[in-house]
């Protein structure tokens, strides 16, 4: 049975990311953030790709698979209720079930791993997302987290 992969790069700098994904053999990285920006140096959707598809794996965004922004705000006051309420509903939306219909050949592969910010999974939207193509695949779930150093030890 393959496995579908989540992460978050709270907390991390690109160099482990990458190195972490590499470790991982993770071959595309699946952006579900609604917005793929970033105040963190290298975690835009531009310089992204371009670490990315310098260590050889492919990304790609699903914005219709992102926190809409009333679930954001939810969750950054800790509202997780109204988040996953929010969350739920919007994962009914046509959008975001094309979107899903989308991912599943990409995931099915093999090599997948889901992104977004929060380094923890259990208050993090990928985590519903994820549970949405684990209905529909035969995939195993795994919560990967970023490997600090990594990416000096890859470097020796």
């Amino acid at each position: 049975m393959g496995e579908l992969l989540t992460i978050g790069y709270e907390g991390s700098n690109i160099a482990d990311f990458v190195a972490t994904l590499k470790r991982s053999d993770v071959k595309i990285l699946i952006d579900v953030r609604e917005l793929p920006l970033s105040r963190k140096k290298g975690f835009s959707k531009r310089a992204l790709k371009g670490a990315l598809e310098a260590a050889d794996i492919q990304y790609t965004h699903f914005k219709d698979l992102g926190d809409p922004k009333p679930g954001r705000d939810a969750a950054r006051a800790g509202d997780f209720a109204t988040f996953r309420k929010i969350f739920s509903q919007h994962m009914r939306s046509p959008a975001a079930q094309a979107a899903i219909e989308e991912a599943i050949p990409l995931v099915k592969n093999g090599g997948a791993c889901l992104l977004c910010f929060e380094r923890c999974h259990s208050n993090c939207h990928r985590s519903i997302v994820a549970s949405e193509l684990l209905e529909r695949t035969s995939l195993l779930i795994r919560h990967i987290g970023v490997q600090p150093g990594l990416a000096g030890a890859f470097a020796n």
